[in-house]
């Protein structure tokens, strides 16, 4: 399957493409099979569809927990700038993802909380604003508990 996932994840058919992202989220729950192609993954971050960034973040989120070689600290800069992506749905997409990252890769909860409190939110519209900011706290609360169990309140 190789290069050929990344093409399968941006096809125009987006039913298709969003049923194997969900697969491929789903099987990443529980195995580590699709970490292979995590270069893949993370070369959607910057793609111009915001349902294939989307697509992107849930897939990277689940495989956080399989990555050993710490690939995920060479895309958790581009990955953090979609707190504040230009559409206010992977905005939104990305802040939730970030809870699951957070309880794969605990060193990373103090940047995570760090983004989000910084996070501006003005360019949003005003009915989308809150659900994000709803988002945001959601997401502290789940790596704030996560951060007092992992490191025993430390």
């Amino acid at each position: 399957m190789n290069v050929k996932i990344a093409t399968k994840l941006t096809l125009k058919d987006d039913k298709y493409a969003c049923a194997l992202a969900d697969k491929i989220i789903s099987e990443s729950q529980e195995t580590d099979e699709w970490y292979e192609y995590f270069d893949d993954f993370a070369s959607l971050l910057s793609h111009p569809k915001s349902l294939v960034r989307n697509r992107a973040l849930y897939i990277l989120a689940a495989n956080a927990q399989w990555d050993e070689e710490n690939r995920f600290d060479f895309i958790f800069s581009d990955f953090l700038a979609h707190v504040t992506d230009e559409k206010p749905i992977t905005a939104r997409q990305c802040i939730k993802a970030l809870a699951q990252v957070g309880a794969a890769k605990p060193q990373y909860i103090p940047r995570i909380l760090s983004c989000l409190q910084d996070a501006d939110l003005s360019k949003y519209k005003d009915s989308m604003r809150p659900l994000i900011e709803k988002d945001i706290a959601e997401t502290e609360k789940t790596l704030k508990t996560l951060q007092s169990g992992s490191y025993g309140g430390t």
